[in-house]
């Protein structure tokens, strides 16, 4: 496992990593990608393939703490805590009631909004540049209510989005009914996002943009790096079978699995894992027009090229615990009951991790021990929609360049 004083280390093959090695080879750099596991097959393997840029809403929101409980007692539920693993996350349990206080709250959304219209923009020339437009889908998302109370609590989300020039339509009856046929009519009314779009499949997005940055010269070791430390003039990285090389620089991008790192650097970022569960059906299990998101209920579901996805939920906890396949199992069973004549036979399920701050902003900056150590991570539900945006604020900060938007709210210090 070697590595070269002339290429930028990127640590994790993610869609965060590859998205930042094309950045990188835009701008005339040597990248090398390091990878413990398979390309893409993390969180960027199984997630619900949105480029969701108008989703602005930190989940560390006033109010939340109080329906936290009512949730944790249900361990199927949108939010679950195994009991074992209270203690363990106790801290980032403080850290996130505190990110829900007003304040904190409006100052996320801010620095969300701001992230997001980069993302926007960003990713729209990493297709472009990258000849991706054949995986993406601009069909819209729809938010869907049970109840006028539900839709009513959800309204001052939607101001938020409006403050921000993001274009929505609440529909209800015939509109509601022709943006996605065959709905229970237990849903009385939806808000339809026309410009959210999604991914055909986001495994096989990631390995199209694996496939252009391999052809542009850059090179792939499996390896797992157990250290990243200063290095006159860079970086050197140490693997876990005793090894040791240089680089230019040091790109931490491995998702969950980047808290370690940061230890070994003496930086403690409170990065959680979040459990996320799927079943993707097979095709034609129903004639899904779009995205449809059950926010009462913690799930979305999804038309890809490989089927019909239905996953999301939230499990805190850790990265050693077996999966609990009864999550996907239950919001299957939710599917079914919501589109009538759904096809639930045939599917396969997923349990993969999300990288997760208790704020909700990803950590995106150089690291107090090296300016030449760089960390891009804790993107949580966003990283297939963030991805371009972190990799050019990566490469900013590498050039010595002005960031495209503050990084303040990103710094790896604010915790």
């Amino acid at each position: 496992m070697t590595t070269t004083p002339d290429e930028i280390a990127v640590v994790g093959a993610g869609i965060i990593g590859l998205a930042i090695a094309f950045h990188l080879q835009r701008e005339g750099r040597k990248v090398v990608l390091i990878e413990r596991g398979g390309v893409a097959e993390g969180a960027s393997y199984g997630n619900a393939g949105a480029l969701a840029f108008s989703d602005v809403l930190p989940l560390a929101s006033p109010g939340i703490m109080r329906k936290a409980p009512g949730w944790l007692l249900d361990p199927l539920g949108p939010l679950s805590i195994p009991p074992a693993y209270l203690p363990t996350i106790a801290p980032w349990l403080l850290r996130f009631w505190r990110a829900s206080l007003p304040d904190r709250y409006r100052a996320s959304i801010a620095a969300q909004c701001a992230l997001m219209r980069l993302s926007s923009r960003a990713m729209d020339r990493m297709i472009a540049d990258a000849g991706l437009s054949g995986h993406v889908r601009s069909d819209g998302n729809l938010q869907l209510y049970e109840s006028e109370a539900e839709f009513s609590a959800s309204l001052p989300g939607w101001q938020a989005r409006e403050r921000e020039g993001i274009p929505f339509e609440h529909v209800r009856g015939a509109r509601l009914a022709g943006l996605q046929p065959g709905l229970s009519p237990r849903f009385v009314v939806g808000s339809f996002t026309p410009h959210w779009q999604t991914v055909d499949d986001p495994h096989l997005f990631a390995l199209a943009l694996f496939d252009k940055v391999t052809a542009q010269g850059a090179r792939l070791i499996r390896g797992e790096v157990t250290e990243a430390v200063p290095s006159e003039g860079g970086a050197e990285l140490r693997f876990s079978d005793g090894s040791a090389s240089p680089a230019g620089a040091a790109v931490i991008a491995a998702g969950a699995w980047s808290r370690k790192l940061c230890d070994q650097l003496r930086e403690r970022i409170p990065l959680e894992t979040e459990r996320g569960y799927n079943t993707t059906l097979p095709p034609g299990a129903f004639d899904l027009r779009r995205q449809l998101t059950f926010g009462g209920h913690g799930f979305v579901i999804t038309p890809l090229a490989t089927g019909i996805r239905i996953g999301g939920a939230v499990e805190l906890g850790g990265l050693k615990r077996p999966p609990n396949f009864a999550r996907s199992q239950i919001m299957l069973e939710k599917a079914a009951a919501f589109l009538p004549g759904l096809k639930t036979g045939g599917g396969k399920q997923w349990m993969g991790f999300r990288p997760s701050l208790p704020d909700t902003l990803p950590v995106i900056g150089a690291s107090k021990a090296s300016d030449r150590i760089l960390y891009a991570f804790g993107h949580g539900h966003s990283g297939l929609t963030q991805c371009a945006a972190t990799a050019q604020l990566i490469a900013d900060l590498l050039a010595g360049r002005p960031s495209a938007i503050p990084l303040a709210p990103f710094r790896p210090a604010r915790f």
